[in-house]
């Protein structure tokens, strides 16, 4: 990486405050690791201490977040109307180079009869397996050893990472990113006990997945009993995820690692689940709604609020529950007190 000052504004679309324009720089790095030759940014609140302190050579800042009088003097200021986006303009450009497209079946990948695909228009790497039935649309590509179930269909442009599994009769939208070892479409966690025994109830829905969802690694999502599991579009799902069958997630929502949804539940749109949030069966929590870490839902939520603890209550009140329970200590000790007091015998 080597660029002017001058460059990096065009690139991002800044707007220069401090600093030379010939200023050349040749790396990029967070604010507290950064040298003279990096570029940096702020783009969150919790880290404007760091921008006093930091050493970088120019620094791109969110126009809502900055004060000048944080400024650490002898440091070149960009302001951006978002920090984030524009380092990652950055990044992209800069960066260690994506591996690019290359069409074409990889000669160890199997083919199932009447698979629909174009070896022109999609990339297929060693043993993936594609049965019989699926459809794969043009500009995708395929992982190794990733199989595509019968019947399935993976839309276009979308990227496959290697060892995932996509399980018949799954439905994939366009752009949608899978990361490695996902599971699509697996049994959902059906059983009857009868007799004695847990007798399977069989899972005979689908999933669909709509338009420009991205999965992170080994997460499992299950098909419906009947029906469809939906992910909604948009929506970002974090490594190590449960999502269960027949839920039904909403557009653009975040759903964090190790977070985990019981069958039947409904997502509205929007919503945010922290790492390690779990909702119930067949709960349903409204547009908007924001479950902090390790939040537990086993009722339904209103939509806009912030939701923490075990039940998951909004926050104002999880808040009041634990300095509460902080004050417990000297609630038991004056009692005590009290106790002694009136044991003791009077004069």
């Amino acid at each position: 990486m080597k660029l002017t000052l001058q460059e990096l504004v065009d690139l991002v679309d800044g707007k220069l405050l401090a600093g030379q324009e010939g200023l050349v720089l040749g790396g990029f790095e967070s604010l507290k690791k950064a040298d003279s030759r990096d570029v940096s940014f702020l783009g969150d609140p919790k880290y404007t201490d760091d921008l006093s302190k930091t050493k970088a050579g120019a620094v791109l800042v969110t126009q809502a977040l900055f004060d000048s009088s944080q400024a650490p003097e002898g440091i070149a200021l960009v302001v951006v109307e978002n920090a984030v986006t524009a380092f990652d303009a950055v990044v992209r450009k800069y960066g260690a180079p994506v591996v690019g497209f290359c069409p074409g079946i990889h000669p160890s990948a199997v083919i199932g009869d009447g698979v629909e695909i174009n070896a022109d228009r999609v990339e297929v790497g060693p043993n993936a397996v594609i049965a019989r039935g699926a459809i794969i649309g043009d500009g995708s590509r395929i992982g190794a050893c990733t199989t595509i179930g019968q019947e399935a269909v993976l839309g276009n442009d979308c990227e496959i990472a290697a060892n995932v599994s996509i399980r018949e009769g799954s439905l994939i939208g366009k752009r949608v990113i899978i990361h490695g070892c996902t599971v699509i479409g697996a049994d959902g966690f059906g059983f009857e006990f009868v007799n004695g025994r847990h007798e399977k109830v069989e899972q005979l829905g689908i999933v669909r997945i709509e338009d420009d969802v991205e999965i992170g690694a080994s997460t499992t999502i299950d098909r419906a009993r009947f029906g469809e599991t939906v992910i909604g579009e948009g929506t970002k799902i974090d490594n190590k995820v449960q999502i269960a069958h027949n839920v039904v997630v909403g557009k653009h929502c975040i759903i964090v690692c190790q977070s985990g949804i019981a069958g039947s539940s409904v997502i509205g749109d929007y919503v945010t689940m922290a790492a390690q949030v779990g909702i119930a069966g067949h709960i349903k929590i409204g547009d908007k709604a924001v479950l902090g870490g390790g939040a537990k839902v086993i009722s339904d939520l209103e939509g806009g609020g912030t939701y923490f603890g075990y039940p998951a209550v909004p926050m104002k009140e999880d808040l009041r529950i634990k300095m509460h329970l902080k004050r417990l200590g000297g609630l038991f000790k004056r009692v005590k007190k009290l106790e002694q007091d009136a044991e003791a015998p009077s004069d």
